[in-house]
């Protein structure tokens, strides 16, 4: 697994907020040995789409630690979410983990599809 500080050649890390790691916190993610996932993947009604899921980290996975928590992200997905910021937001409509990603160029209503 690869940490979270870049080598020179590679591309700026998204970050995790402190807000995002207290979640992943109460709800106990890591006592059960997960970690949240975050994924892009083709599809969406924007061309893309986020994948948030809690998830055991793999061997090519990016992984950001904070709080005795971990966000992972996949090798292919991480060029997707360059420089993109991953936060917990919590509404009258409902609390999510939402990703702010300065690549993408729309995103749909919901949030959870986008294009570049």
């Amino acid at each position: 697994m690869k940490t979270a500080a870049p080598e020179p050649n590679d591309e700026p890390a998204p970050k995790v907020t402190p807000r995002a790691f207290e979640r992943l916190a109460e709800i106990g993610a890591s006592d059960q040995g997960k970690a949240l996932r975050v994924a892009v993947e083709g599809g969406g009604c924007s061309g893309f789409q986020y994948e948030i899921d809690l998830d055991e980290p793999k061997e090519d996975d990016l992984v950001l630690e904070g709080a005795g928590q971990k966000v992972v992200v996949d090798s292919i997905s991480l060029p997707f979410l360059t420089n993109a910021v991953i936060d917990f937001s919590e509404e009258l409509i409902g609390a999510r983990f939402v990703i702010d990603n300065p690549n993408a160029t729309s995103a749909c209503g919901c949030g959870t599809s986008f294009s570049m």
